[in-house]
């Protein structure tokens, strides 16, 4: 568990290969130990950080081992939000279908997870409006835990979704308090990936404002956290280009 986590760190830092590296000696503790869902559900974190990050085709090739070597209910509620995260719908629904038919019950994937594949599928079909509608019943539990936890604190994924859409609607304003809660919440969010990539979506929300200090603060502070991070990752790369137009 200490490795996954440390792998997370180096992650939120943007040493993505320093994070891969940690999360294959996650991998191959877990199955010393003969843990195989352990393994597959760290295997999924990587997955899910490689796709955050806009590396889809590494995401990818993460999420076809973990569901081989563990196709348990935690390690298919992380690889149906991976595949819904990287644009593979089809993959993502048939999964969700499947877990909503098995777990009706259940309330982490009824009220936080599901609802946060359905929103990234209609993000892809852009119906923005239905992901919005999908995200409702999650208010009362984003800034929790819910298992399957993999990662320290909390990913806070549905305030992270539900800011992308609204930067998606060029709203703004509404944007920006979603990605905010990411600093305000900090205890929750700890090392999470998400919380340093909120710092960036964050000077999108500013830009779309015509807030350009604002923006440029955000992205600066992005920058500081990853000072250090691998230059090929690709949501820097656009993130520098994006920076370099502020006016």
């Amino acid at each position: 568990m200490l490795l996954s986590f440390a792998s997370d760190t180096e992650a939120f830092y943007g040493r993505l290969g320093g994070a891969r590296r940690l999360s294959q000696r996650a991998i191959e503790s877990a199955r010393g130990s003969e843990s195989k869902e352990t393994a597959a559900a760290w295997r999924m974190n990587a997955a899910l950080r490689e796709a955050e990050f806009d590396n889809v085709a590494r995401s990818r090739q993460e999420i076809a081992p973990a569901l081989a070597e563990g196709p348990t209910r935690d390690v298919s509620v992380l690889a149906a939000l991976a595949f819904s995260r990287i644009g593979d719908i089809n993959s993502a629904e048939r999964m969700a279908r499947d877990l909503a038919e098995r777990f009706p019950l259940n309330t982490a994937i009824n009220r936080y997870w599901l609802p946060a594949i359905y929103a990234s599928i209609e993000i892809r079909r852009d119906n923005l409006a239905k992901a919005l509608e999908d995200l409702r019943t999650t208010s009362l539990y984003e800034l929790g835990s819910p298992l399957p936890q993999f990662e320290v604190g909390g990913s806070l994924y549905p305030v992270y979704i539900r800011g992308q859409i609204y930067l998606s609607l060029h709203q703004g304003k509404e944007a920006a308090a979603e990605f905010q809660k990411f600093l305000e919440h900090r205890g929750v969010a700890l090392n999470s990936p998400l919380g340093a990539l909120a710092r960036l979506q964050l000077g999108r929300a500013y830009a779309l404002q015509d807030k350009t200090v604002q923006s440029r603060a955000a992205y600066q502070d992005f920058f500081r956290l990853w000072k250090d991070a691998d230059p090929d990752i690709p949501i820097l790369i656009a993130a520098k280009a994006e920076y370099a137009k502020l006016k």
